[in-house]
């Protein structure tokens, strides 16, 4: 934690929260937000949807690919620098995006944007561990995902909004003021929390050994797939939502904002909670209540659906139930994840959401495809999903206690014993 935190921010802690939460919406509004205009766009372009699919494809793989240096590039030339760079060159990328005139400059510009967005997204994790110690900083991570949560529903209306009264470029030009009006408060108000002192060497040795620090410690792997694994679990049924509510539910288009509500209220719900209870309950213990939310929705929901046939007036709720288990734990594991490493924090931080990516990739890519053609097999598959986080932490909890029963910092191993 950074010694001076108290005299470089002296706002609430919920002006910093909305600011970083601000950062991390851009990866949902990059996605979501011009997914309305697909047709309109290929149309537009003469582009077929193969070509279309890369626009979204090329984003996706260049913020994944990049997310694995926006921490390490914070721990050396510190967190500032790189987050205002970032925005600068999503912003630029982004009006690039507007004025577009073939889908391979839209693709070369959608990549450029994926290679940039990240950098909020990773770093402010960081800047909250540099800022504030375990307890707050679980009561400020909470804070960002609540109004984090916002995003992925607002995205789609405004795209969809700006598509039908000003066309598909106006989806980007909306993208690129507010790449701008980032860039400038955060110019104006994000303070620097990395001191010089703690700062890595930049060079390709130092970065090695970083990563395989991180990498091979069984510790750090184990507990980035207990917060990133269960995630999937919901996330499955996002992937699915055409099959799933269309053609299983029975649901018009219209009515999809029921269960995106529905998931969104039970992340920000949870995320409450977490801020509440931070320092009430001992975070393997918050951790052990959100698993055990998670395993209960998820047997009902087996339960239900191989004695039911699905209905829309319970199929949604325990989705919804399973998202508050998952926000109720996930900010105390990603706390521990940072502080296995304190001097790595950025690093870890890339790492984690590295991991989260790469899981939720193969989940969209060949999970989703196998499961979404029964409800059945949607319900079991999520709750695998859960399991196999659940075992990461029972094995990391039992194996290495001290890796979940310690957080701060302290001069041999980088933790200290939580009171």
């Amino acid at each position: 934690m950074n010694p001076d935190a108290s005299k470089i921010w002296k706002a609430p802690r919920w002006a910093l929260a909305l600011l970083l939460a601000a950062l991390g919406m851009l990866g949902a509004f990059s996605i979501d937000t011009y997914l309305p205009a697909f047709a309109g766009i290929a149309k537009a372009l003469g582009a077929t949807p193969v070509q279309m699919q890369q626009t979204l494809s090329a984003y996706l793989f260049a913020f994944a690919f990049m997310n694995l240096f926006h921490g390490a590039l914070s721990d050396s030339f510190g967190r500032r620098p790189v987050v205002l760079v970032g925005i600068l060159v999503y912003t630029l990328a982004t009006v690039g995006c507007a004025l577009s005139q073939s889908i391979g400059q839209l693709v070369f510009f959608r990549a450029l944007q994926g290679l940039s967005a990240g950098a909020g997204i990773v770093i402010s994790r960081t800047v909250v561990r540099d800022m504030f110690p375990p307890e707050q900083a679980q009561r400020v991570m909470a804070q960002i995902t609540i109004y984090f949560g916002v995003a992925p529903a607002l995205a789609p209306i405004i795209g969809g909004w700006l598509y039908v009264h000003a066309g598909w470029h106006a989806i980007f030009w909306f993208l690129a003021a507010f790449g701008a009006l980032l860039l400038v408060t955060n110019y104006r108000v994000l303070p620097e929390t990395l001191p010089a002192s703690q700062r890595q060497p930049f060079n390709a040795r130092n970065l090695l050994a970083g990563y395989w620090q991180l990498g091979s410690d069984p510790r750090f792997l184990l507990l980035a797939l207990a917060s990133g694994v269960p995630f999937n679990g919901v996330f499955l049924y996002v992937l699915s939502a055409p099959t799933f509510l269309g053609e299983h539910l029975q649901l018009a288009p219209t009515q999809f904002f029921w269960f995106f509500m529905l998931f969104i209220g039970g992340m920000m719900c949870g995320s409450w909670c977490s801020g509440r209870l931070a320092g009430r309950i001992t975070p393997r213990r918050q951790i052990r209540w959100g698993f055990t939310i998670m395993l209960a929705s998820s047997a009902v929901n087996v339960l239900a659906n191989a004695l039911f046939e699905a209905h829309v007036s319970w199929a949604l709720f325990p989705g919804a139930v399973y998202a508050f288990g998952w926000a109720l734990m996930t900010p105390v594991v990603t706390l521990l994840v940072l502080d296995l490493f304190p001097q790595r924090r950025g690093m870890a931080s890339s790492l984690q959401t590295v991991i989260a990516s790469a899981s939720n990739g193969l989940v969209a890519g060949v999970v989703a495809p196998l499961a979404m053609h029964s409800t059945l097999g949607l319900a079991v598959t999520s709750a695998v999903l859960m399991v196999l986080g659940l075992v990461a932490w029972t094995y990391v909890r039992h194996r290495w206690p001290a890796a979940v029963g310690v957080r701060a910092e302290a001069p041999q191993a980088g933790l200290a014993t939580i009171r």
